[in-house]
């Protein structure tokens, strides 16, 4: 059988040849195709090549009646409707790793040209003016490099900066201490970062918790004279705040290539001799470009000829009778995941999951994948799906186990979600009710019935008269109305929790006023 390949948007000879070399593949270059072209033209492929140029649309994939897969040159996919692949069965790849090495380099040159003043001395020469005095940098030998976010990027990064003979310290979600320490460099939390560096680069995904991550308060705790790199997301830095920052002499200097909003030619931290700009140059090299364009096309063989691919971005097909037997659990297994992901603070080592009673019948991999996504999915972004979840996992060193059992506790069936670090063990459990849909019937050793949507506040407390109602009293203050309640106790007098359904979420310092109530011991807003 011969799979016939179309690559739509311009890519390097060098980076197809591993199309152009196995055997029962038949490549066509067309690039330039208008959308209604490529609509009319694709039902005789049986998989695309894109980069940025194609917007793979829902029409065109309608229209594709043998395509099997779709291979995105790159790390985005926003170009391709991923909804509509996953609908028509359609496998879509990417490719992460191709840009790693760029990306770093691209962040260490902006490191040294911000510390050396590169850009502005060239600037000033290209003026005729011979300012050597205006131009005095900072050496990096001894100066600490602050990393926030130590993945793929981050981890080069790092290793790079130490080479630079500078003093390194990091954090990422999924990064232990003694995993930092065997990297040799430091730990610690955000505000450790903030707190102790010298320069200080991100390199996180842009999600709704690591947007304006660095902030004004932020800013407030660093060192004065502090320098900043964004080479990751645009967003990630609050620019308003980076920008009152540096005129108030808090920030010496920064260098991004990422913005908000971009084009972002009229910008006005380009108007201020501290920062230096690039375009969104990260990925931006022959090599890169080169490289991913080998790894997706790597992918397309893998997957045409022995049916796996690599690095998938959306959810294969699922036999339709499966798929009828377990879709109602889909929900409820990525909310429970979901929520235990705000309830660990450490780093996860291991993931259980029991399934009892009915879901003992039923294909339990796609439900397993679906909890790890609800769990990684809050720190690592929408790049997170069930096809990759378990992959992930695997790559931050996360032992996933699956179990199955007789014990339903009164229920007809039973998911419960385990979750262990170094310090602790949380669990929650969760069922479906005939009728009324997905249910949270366990928080560790406390049984509730709550159902798993919306805002919630979950509440560690001691069992003593007055908790409750100072509770009350304190959202009734802030006008925030509490939808249904649910409480329980280990034992008279000893440790308890509430769990509540309120109509938006909480804000800092709401929480940090319900933290400081008599006989609290923990909040945590959770959204579900």
């Amino acid at each position: 059988m011969v799979y016939k390949v179309l690559i739509s948007d311009p890519l390097s000879e060098d980076g197809i040849q591993p199309l152009r070399e196995a055997e029962g593949i038949d490549v066509t270059i067309d690039t330039g195709l208008t959308p209604d072209q490529l609509a009319t033209k694709i039902a005789e492929f049986d998989a695309l090549l894109v980069r940025s140029q194609t917007k793979v649309t829902r029409d065109i994939i309608t229209n594709a009646k043998n395509l099997k897969i779709i291979g995105r040159a790159g790390v985005g996919v926003d170009n391709i409707d991923l909804d509509a692949a996953t609908e028509h069965g359609i496998i879509v790849v990417n490719a992460p790793d191709g840009n790693t090495n760029s990306a770093a380099e691209h962040t260490i040159a902006m490191l040294m040209s911000l510390a050396r003043k590169i850009p502005q001395a060239f600037y000033a020469l290209k003026h005729q003016k011979w300012d050597r005095k205006s131009h005095v940098g900072v050496e990096l030998k001894n100066k600490t490099l602050g990393v926030i976010g130590l993945g793929r990027i981050g981890a080069e990064v790092a290793t790079r900066a130490k080479g630079q003979r500078m003093n390194v310290i990091a954090y990422d979600p999924f990064i232990t201490a003694e995993k930092a320490d065997k990297m040799g460099i430091d730990y610690g939390t955000v505000e450790d970062v903030v707190r102790q560096a010298d320069f200080i680069t991100v390199h996180t995904p842009l999600l709704k918790e690591t947007k304006h991550l660095i902030n004004k308060e932020a800013f407030d705790k660093m060192k004065n004279g502090v320098q900043i790199i964004n080479c990751a997301r645009g967003g990630i830095i609050d620019e308003d705040a980076l920008y009152e920052a540096i005129l108030n002499k808090k920030v010496a200097g920064a260098a991004l290539d990422v913005f908000e909003e971009e084009p972002a030619v009229n910008h006005k931290l380009l108007e201020l001799p501290e920062v230096i700009a690039t375009p969104h140059l990260g990925a931006s090299t022959v090599e890169a470009q080169e490289n991913v364009a080998i790894d997706v096309s790597e992918d397309v063989v893998r997957f045409l000829t022995v049916g796996l691919a690599r690095n998938p971005v959306n959810l294969p097909s699922v036999p339709r009778e499966v798929m009828k037997m377990i879709e109602p659990y889909f929900h409820l297994s990525e909310k429970l995941g979901t929520f235990l992901s705000y309830l660990t603070k450490d780093v996860i080592e291991e993931i259980n999951i029991y399934y009892s009673g009915d879901l003992r019948e039923v294909q339990i991999a796609p439900l397993t994948r679906n909890t790890i996504k609800g769990l990684l999915k809050r720190h690592l972004g929408e790049h997170v799906n069930d096809v990759n979840a378990s992959y992930l996992a695997e790559k931050k060193g996360i032992t996933v186990n699956e179990h199955k059992s007789s014990s339903t506790k009164g229920f007809t069936n039973l998911l419960t979600v385990e979750v262990k670090t170094s310090k602790s063990t949380r669990k929650v459990a969760g069922t479906l009710l005939n009728g009324l849909g997905a249910r949270i019937v366990q928080v560790d050793s406390y049984s509730v019935d709550v159902v798993p949507e919306g805002h919630l506040v979950f509440i560690h407390h001691k069992d003593q008269p007055g908790a409750i109602g100072r509770v009350g009293s304190l959202l009734a203050e802030r006008d925030i109305n509490i939808a249904t309640m649910q409480v329980g106790r280990s034992d008279v007098g000893g440790d308890a929790i509430m769990m509540l359904t309120i109509d938006r979420l909480l804000e800092q310092d709401e929480l940090d006023q319900l933290t400081k109530l008599t006989d609290i011991y923990g909040v945590t807003s959770i959204e579900l």
